[in-house]
């Protein structure tokens, strides 16, 4: 449900997540179009139980795939003063991404 909603979220305010793509990556927009799309697909691929392994195995990916974003998002909290995440919540969703890919590979060799 929660990669549902991000999915959703990343269309009812864009601005935030073209915000946070570092600039060395090209066409935020886009990258933030594609994120919010598989998001919705790869939680979608969660409900059939034929589909569920690959599903999880591809949200790791993708939560591998942002992990730049987040670096990214953490060095600029602590540069930038008015940032839009603080120092503190950059850090925590940093630190939060690695545990996701666990769980999500954990939830992977549970499923059959």
């Amino acid at each position: 449900m929660l990669y549902l909603l991000a999915g959703i979220n990343h269309f009812w305010h864009p601005h935030f997540y073209t915000g946070i793509i570092p600039p060395y990556l090209p066409s935020p927009s886009f990258l933030v179009f594609v994120s919010g799309i598989a998001e919705i697909i790869l939680a979608l691929l969660l409900i059939p139980k034929p589909t569920r392994k690959v599903s999880l195995l591809l949200i790791a990916l993708m939560l591998i795939v942002f992990l730049p974003v987040h670096i990214y998002m953490l060095h600029q909290a602590y540069v930038l003063p008015h940032y839009r995440v603080g120092p503190m919540a950059a850090f925590i969703r940093l630190l939060v991404q690695p545990l996701l890919i666990i769980w999500v590979m954990w939830q992977r060799k549970q499923t059959a």
